[in-house]
Order: C-alpha cells, then structure tokens, then sequence
C-alpha cells in the first residue's frame, strides 16, 4: 500500500458505518401502513442495508491502495 489516507476518504470505513446505520435507520421508521407490513419493511431494509454495506466495506479493502490514517 502507498501511503496513507484520512479515515472518511475510505470506502471500507463507509461500508461499514452503512452496515451499522442501516437497522438503526430501520427502527426508527414510522410509515403509516398495516403494523406487518411495517415490521416486514423495516426487517428488509435493515438486511439490504447490511448487505450492501459489508458489501462496500469488503470492496473497499479489497480495491485499497493506501493505509488509513
């Protein structure tokens, strides 16, 4: 790796603050349809987003080409 780079220029350190904002994001979600339809949403949109985000966390190290820091 060549050098270094800050901490928010880092697509791994993005990923993983998706990964953990995405469930957060979906319990607070107040959306005015059925209570199960509710709960089934927030339950995908918290898997999607953890899926996406240490999807972009992994790519992110993988692709790197400096340290952070």
């Amino acid at each position: 790796m060549d050098g270094s780079k800050a901490w928010y220029a880092s697509s791994g350190v993005w990923g993983g603050v998706l990964a953990v904002a995405a469930p957060i994001a979906a319990l607070t979600l107040n959306i005015s349809i059925g209570g199960d339809d509710v709960a089934l949403l927030s339950q995908a949109l918290a898997e999607i987003g953890g899926g996406v985000g240490g999807a972009v966390a992994i790519y992110g190290r993988l692709k790197a080409t400096h340290r952070i820091g």
